[in-house]
Parts: C-alpha cells; sequence; structure tokens
C-alpha cells in the first residue's frame, strides 16, 4: 500500500528532516567526547546529543561510529580518558537485552491490535443495506487504510529497533568475551603476578 495523502508524505518528509536534525547532534557529540576526553559509549553520547539511544541503535553508521570512537585510546596530553569496562559492557548488554524483550512485547501487542481492529471493522461493515450506508462504508474504509498505513509505519519502526537491539547484543557480547579471553590468557602467561582488570 502506498500513500499518496499529501499530509502523510508531510509528515514522511517531517520525519525525514528530524532524524537529519539528530543525526547532526550525534556527531557533534562525538567531535565534542573526541576533543575533551570524555566517556564515549551508546549511553554517553546519546545523553550529550539530546536523542534516545533506540535511534543510534537504528543507524547502524552512527553506532560504527562510537565503537570505533570507544576502542581508541584517549588523546588528552597527560591524561587518560576513561576506557570501556567489562561491567559497563555487561551493563550495556543487560540494558539492551531488556529493550529487546519490551520491543518484542510491543510488536506483538501491535500486531494483536491490528488484527482485531481489521476482524471488527470487517465483521461490523459486511452488511450493506442500501446506496446511504455504501458512501459511509467508502469513508470508513479509507479511514482504516490511514490506520492500517500509521500502524505499518509503527511496525516497521519496532522491526528495526528490535534488529539493531539485537546487533548490540551481539557486539556487546563479543567484545565481553575478547576481554574475558585476554585476561584468561595474561593471568595464565604470568601465574606469578597479580591480576589486574582490563580497562
Amino acid at each position: 500500500m502506498t500513500p499518496t495523502d499529501p499530509a502523510v508524505q508531510a509528515m514522511l518528509e517531517g520525519r525525514r528532516a528530524d532524524t537529519g536534525r539528530r543525526r547532526q547532534r550525534v556527531l557533534a557529540a562525538l567531535a565534542e567526547s573526541a576533543k575533551d576526553g570524555t566517556e564515549v559509549s551508546v549511553a554517553a553520547i546519546a545523553r550529550r546529543a539530546g536523542v534516545d539511544r533506540t535511534f543510534l541503535y537504528r543507524h547502524r553508521d552512527l553506532l560504527g561510529q562510537i565503537h570505533a570512537q570507544a576502542a581508541e585510546p584517549p588523546t588528552i596530553p597527560g591524561g587518560r580518558g576513561p576506557a570501556v569496562s567489562r561491567a559497563s559492557l555487561q551493563a550495556d548488554l543487560v540494558a539492551a537485552e531488556a529493550r529487546t524483550a519490551r520491543l518484542a512485547a510491543h510488536i506483538r501487542r501491535l500486531e494483536t491490535r491490528l488484527s482485531e481492529v481489521l476482524g471488527e471493522q470487517v465483521w461490523r461493515e459486511s452488511g450493506i443495506r442500501g446506496p446511504d450506508d455504501t458512501e459511509q462504508l467508502k469513508a470508513r474504509i479509507t479511514t482504516l487504510e490511514q490506520q492500517v498505513v500509521d500502524l505499518e509505519f509503527k511496525l516497521q519502526d519496532r522491526d528495526e529497533d528490535l534488529s539493531a537491539a539485537r546487533a548490540a547484543n551481539r557486539e556487546l557480547m563479543a567484545k565481553v568475551n575478547r576481554r574475558a579471553k585476554v585476561t584468561a590468557n595474561g593471568q595464565q602467561a604470568h601465574p606469578g603476578e597479580e591480576a589486574h582488570p582490563i580497562g
């Protein structure tokens, strides 16, 4: 179904413009964090840019820039910027898993509601009693089609959120596993030395 209503087109254009503004704020937050050496993480950049973390998960290029900058060594002369710790990765992983579960439940509710709405309207409007009812039925069908378009947009957003959250889960788990492996290798190589946590 392809919406042609000018109001729908205007809504889509407004969403694209808003997305562009939020992307610019994220890029500016990344640049500022690189300059002053503050923490670089999904939560920190989202907070600094004034966007929701799901926006970053939906835009993989921005998410990749955040992870790449977080992996870089600090650039402040004579100082040491905050490093990503295993605890922070685990916290992000737990938050991402919770977000994934909420998104999955919300998608199921939307699908159920959409099915109920369509089923109720088909049942109510199935008996056409005369010419007057025909015009009312056509108007109702137009309204329902618009509702279906809106619900499809919402479902698409939720699917993107869910996919992005799952991808973030995998990336965070891979980081945790790599750091755990490095720690284990370091302890085996130096059994007589005290083990220090990797930042």
